[in-house]
């Protein structure tokens, strides 16, 4: 099977209204801090500056045809996923810009704004298509579903009751990130178990079998 014509829209649709709500929340906290008009559109412009060239990055990339691996190579994506969240971690922790501007978002914004994560559902479209693995595809599409859909609830959760919500904020945290770290993990076994079989001489094959 081929994929969707319609996977295409869905994407990009997705993508836009990710960036469009990022910067307009964004917009909007450093306002309700009382930030001046100056440092907001300044803060403003190199958001977008950065999230515009990681995508600009990211799909120059995947038309490079870097992402696509065949029977026995060695998955990439896991550096997609995991660079990303390795250089906003070292921005957090070392430039003072960006933990000024974590300070004035609200908490429940940053959780609620995951929702964009059940754009998931891709996995599980591929893998009706044949295009992904289904052992692969289903945890990573379910995981996806689960800590998009479940965003919202855990944000208003925390914007009702921060103290008592902190520890369900903690938990969804975690199985986000377990969640993240679980695909490019799942995607180097299955490239393994590949390299394995392709590897494996008729001779050995035959003795395996009997």
């Amino acid at each position: 099977m081929t994929i969707p014509t319609y996977l295409f829209y869905f994407i990009a649709a997705g993508t836009v209204a990710v960036l469009t709500t990022i910067l307009y929340g964004l917009n909007r906290a450093l306002a309700d801090a009382r930030w001046p008009a100056a440092d907001r559109t300044r803060t403003l412009s190199v958001a977008a500056l950065i999230l515009l060239g990681w995508l600009a990055i990211a799909i120059t990339l995947s038309a490079l045809g870097t992402y696509h691996v065949t029977s026995g190579d060695r998955p990439t994506i896991q550096f997609a996923i995991l660079l990303p969240i390795g250089i906003g971690a070292l921005m957090i922790w070392g430039w003072e810009p960006a933990k000024r501007v974590l300070h004035a978002v609200p908490q429940q914004w940053l959780v609620g704004v995951q929702v964009f994560r059940a754009l998931g559902a891709i996995f599980l479209i591929l893998s009706a298509t044949g295009t992904l693995p289904r052992l692969f595809a289903l945890p990573a599409g379910v995981g996806d579903i689960l800590v998009g859909l479940s965003a919202p609830v855990v944000g208003l959760a925390y914007a009702r009751a921060p103290q008592k919500a902190a520890g369900l904020v903690a938990a969804w945290n975690v199985l986000g990130l377990l969640d993240l770290t679980f695909s490019p993990l799942t995607a180097w076994f299955f490239s393994r178990a590949a390299s394995a079989t392709t590897t494996l001489s008729p001779v050995q094959a035959g003795g395996r079998s009997r």
